[in-house]
């Protein structure tokens, strides 16, 4: 199963998720004007910060709506980025948060765990009930793909909606945690984690705490590191014996090179250097 694959990377590389959230923005403008497409400028860009980062991290990110604003050129770089990657024999999440029922969610499941645009893991939203997950997991069964279902995101208005109360005093990503977990039973890898993980947010250490203990059988996928304010101190209490979550960073890593004057010309070494030092705070905390 590819849980206990990226078990095992975690155990050997250790957490970072790079994130590749490309815009063309964040790109040197040396490297864009060498390229005649915006495809090739996103994938050459993605391929640099890949090969640096490739030993040092558990996996990729792929946020797919940072390439379908691009059109069609977009989602070819997408694609090159995603054969580059699986050619490079990494791990990869693809971010696209899907959250449907039935028929639609099928061809979903099709378009990102089979052809162009195959992945190993991708996120989803299960906040319209757990039969927006059913049609994902003949995957999961017979090809061993993953899923990072939304439980408590690190955004502020995570609070409008994920912090609401039932009528036995639960709040609703406690009651959806739970609810993942149960499902994800169903697909327990040797690593004791399932195929079916969790995105949990770290910004929060009292909750991160409680949730870590309550949802000892899910794999997350942990954001708000770095640019969204969380730290290791943070992602520390996500994980347990040293594995179980993966953190995610995608502005930190990318825009690394934007803090140092020769910048442009070495954003991958800096991309690296940003990645090694994000593992090493959070090894030396845990």
């Amino acid at each position: 199963m590819m849980i206990d694959k990226l078990y095992e990377v975690v155990n050997k590389n250790g957490h970072v998720c790079v994130g590749l959230d490309t815009d063309l923005s964040y790109i040197p403008n040396k490297l864009v004007k060498q390229y005649n497409s915006v495809s090739d400028a996103i994938f050459e860009y993605n391929r640099k910060i890949i090969d640096a980062t490739l030993d040092v991290s558990a996996c990729f990110k792929v946020q797919i709506a940072y390439y379908e604003a691009y059109g069609l050129e977009g989602m070819i770089g997408y694609k090159k980025t995603l054969d580059y990657l699986r050619h490079k024999k990494a791990i990869i999440i693809a971010d696209i948060k899907r959250g449907d029922i039935s028929k639609t969610a099928e061809m979903y499941a099709k378009g990102h765990f089979e052809g162009d645009f195959e992945s190993d893991f991708i996120t989803l939203s299960p906040y319209m009930g757990l039969d927006s997950i059913e049609p994902y997991l003949s995957y999961v069964k017979d090809k061993g793909k993953g899923l990072f279902a939304l439980v408590r995101t690190s955004n502020e208005g995570a609070k409008d909606i994920q912090y609401i109360k039932d009528e036995n005093d639960e709040r609703i990503y406690n009651v959806v945690g739970k609810k993942i977990q149960e499902l994800g039973d169903r697909y327990l890898g040797k690593c004791g984690y399932s195929a079916i993980g969790g995105v949990v947010g770290c910004t929060h250490i009292e909750e991160g705490i409680q949730m870590r203990d309550e949802l000892s059988r899910m794999f997350f996928l942990i954001p708000g590191y770095g640019a969204q304010g969380g730290g290791a101190k943070d992602v520390a209490v996500c994980l347990k014996n040293g594995n179980g979550g993966v953190v995610n960073s995608s502005r930190g890593i990318l825009l690394a090179y934007k803090k140092h004057e020769d910048g442009e010309h070495k954003f991958d070494i800096y991309a690296r250097e940003e990645a090694l030092n994000m593992r090493e705070a959070i090894r030396n905390v845990i």
